[in-house]
This record gives structure tokens, C-alpha cells and sequence, in this order.
């Protein structure tokens, strides 16, 4: 195990990586905001569902493939990109909901948990990441490597879910005001769709 001072170190970057804007988080925003904190929350067990598997991969030695592998990266990026533009379509002909505007009940936890694990899982560059980051903060004098990217991993994950669960209780907080409107409603899909088509850009343009 890294001493505790490197987990220190790990843990205060990590939840500054978590708070500075980036797919996941925003993922997380939009939904939250168009439809709730608890679909937040879905959503981020998702992603960090998603996050155990990037872990595993660069652990067991996965995550290589993908940056050894133009064809590997960039099956797996388009079909995170194709996802997120199917979520944009389901955004952008969606009309306003129930009376309070809430749609996460409608959907379901499964279904959002679900799509956390799926955007997460989908994009190639976390791996990427997770393979040149975590292995900075491992020392094989204090152990076989495997356990301490366990740790580092499960420690990120923590961070995650701190920052991500924040951002779902202010957001779904914000969104509930929006969603008191039918019309609003309708303005706050539109909005989570273009965020999806712009994530969606982001990831198919992703280079190793």
C-alpha cells in the first residue's frame, strides 16, 4: 500500500480533476438538472461502476490494448459518441413531463444507473488516463503493484462520488425550479441535448 502522505497527495487531485468540466461531470449536471438529483446519483454510481471497470483494465494490463490499438480506441470511442447523440435525440423530442417535471421515477434508477455505466465505459480516454495516472502513484518497494492501483482506483472513485453527488443535489435543487414549467421543461431538454451532441463531438474527435 502507498504511504498515507501519497494518498493524500492521489486524493486532493483526483477531486480536483473531478471538479474541473469535463464529460462525465457534465453528464452529470444535465441530468440532474433535466431530471432530478436522484437521477444524478444514478447516474454517478454509474460512472463510477464504469470507473471499476477503467481500474480493472489498467490493473490487469486492459488498458494497453487501447493505446496500442488505433482500431480498439476508435471502435469503442464511436460507440460512446453514437450513445450519446441517441441520448441527445431522446433530449431533444422530449416534451415536458409530469406536473412536477419529474422524469426520473418514469425512467427509472436502473435505466440512469445504467447509462452512467455506458457513457463511462464507452470512452477509451478514461483508460488512457487511469493507465499514465494512476501508476504515478504506486512505489514497488511497498508491494506488489496490483493492490496499490486497487486502491488508487477505489480512492478516485471516492473522490467522484463526493464532487459528482454534490454537483446532483445542486443541480437537481436548480433543475426543479426549471421543471415547475411546462415550457421550461421543454427549454432544459433542449439545453441536456445539446450538452449530449457536444460530448458526443468531443469523444468522436478524441485522439490517444
Amino acid at each position: 500500500m502507498p504511504p498515507i502522505e501519497t494518498l493524500l497527495v492521489f486524493f486532493m487531485a483526483s477531486t480536483l480533476l473531478a471538479l474541473t468540466p469535463g464529460p462525465d461531470n457534465l453528464f452529470v449536471l444535465a441530468q440532474a438538472a433535466q431530471r432530478g438529483k436522484m437521477a444524478g446519483i444514478a447516474v454517478t454510481g454509474g460512472l463510477c461502476t464504469g470507473l471499476l471497470v477503467h481500474t480493472a483494465a489498467v490493473a490487469l494490463g486492459v488498458a494497453a490494448v487501447f493505446q496500442a490499438s488505433s482500431l480498439a480506441f476508435s471502435l469503442l470511442k464511436y460507440i460512446g459518441a453514437a450513445y450519446l447523440l441517441y441520448l441527445a435525440w431522446q433530449s431533444f423530442r422530449a416534451g415536458a413531463d409530469t406536473e412536477d417535471g419529474s422524469s426520473a421515477v418514469r425512467i427509472g434508477f436502473t435505466r440512469l444507473y445504467g447509462r452512467g455505466i455506458v457513457m463511462n465505459v464507452t470512452n477509451p480516454k478514461v483508460s488512457l488516463f487511469f493507465l499514465a495516472f494512476l501508476p504515478q502513484f504506486t512505489d514497488p518497494s511497498s508491494g506488489p503493484l496490483l493492490p496499490q492501483i486497487l486502491a488508487l482506483g477505489l480512492l478516485f472513485i471516492l473522490s467522484t462520488v463526493l464532487i459528482f453527488g454534490g454537483i446532483s443535489i445542486l443541480a437537481g435543487g436548480l433543475g426543479a425550479q426549471f421543471r415547475k414549467s411546462a415550457r421550461a421543461q421543454v427549454i432544459l431538454n433542449r439545453l441536456a441535448g445539446t450538452v449530449f451532441v457536444a460530448l458526443a463531438v468531443k469523444l468522436a474527435l478524441a485522439r490517444r
